[in-house]
C-alpha cells in the first residue's frame, strides 16, 4: 500500500477547481493520503475564495497529518527552509512518495528517492496508478 505525502501545492490545486483532476488522488483504492498542517496552512493562505477554503477543508478529513522532528536533512539534499518541513514531514509519515508540483525547489529529486521516498509528479504518479 502505497503512502502519499501531498505537498501545499497539490493540496491547493485539488481544492482551488470544485473538479480538479487532482482529486484522483482522492479517489484511489490502497492508498493512505498524508500531509501536514504545515501544508495545509500554506495551502489555505493561498486560496482566495471561502468556497475553496472549504473544499480543503473538506479534502483534509481524508489525509493522515504528520508533523516535521527537527533534524538534519539527508545527506545531498539541500531545500530552502520553508520546504524542509514538507520533507521532514514526509519522513515522519513513513511515505513511499512526496507528491509535489514544486519543479523549483524539489525538481532536482524528481524520480529519485530520499530516505525511501520517491518523489514525484501528481502526473507521473496517477500514470502508474492502479
Amino acid at each position: 500500500m502505497d503512502r502519499l505525502f501531498l505537498d501545499a501545492n497539490v493540496l491547493f490545486s485539488a481544492a482551488y477547481r470544485l473538479n480538479a483532476g487532482l482529486l484522483k488522488l482522492w479517489k484511489l483504492k490502497n492508498v493512505v493520503l498524508c500531509s501536514s498542517n504545515y501544508a495545509l496552512g500554506e495551502a489555505r493562505l493561498n486560496l482566495a475564495h471561502e468556497t475553496q477554503r472549504s473544499r480543503l477543508e473538506e479534502l483534509s478529513g481524508r489525509l493522515q497529518l504528520f508533523e516535521a522532528i527537527p533534524r538534519m536533512l539527508p545527506d545531498g539534499v539541500s531545500l530552502p527552509d520553508k520546504d524542509v518541513p514538507i520533507l521532514l514531514a514526509a519522513i515522519e509519515a513513513r511515505a513511499t512518495h512526496l507528491i509535489t508540483g514544486d519543479l523549483r525547489h524539489f525538481g532536482a529529486y524528481f524520480g529519485r528517492t530520499v530516505e525511501r521516498i520517491l518523489v514525484v509528479t501528481p502526473a507521473d504518479y496517477l500514470k502508474t496508478a492502479r
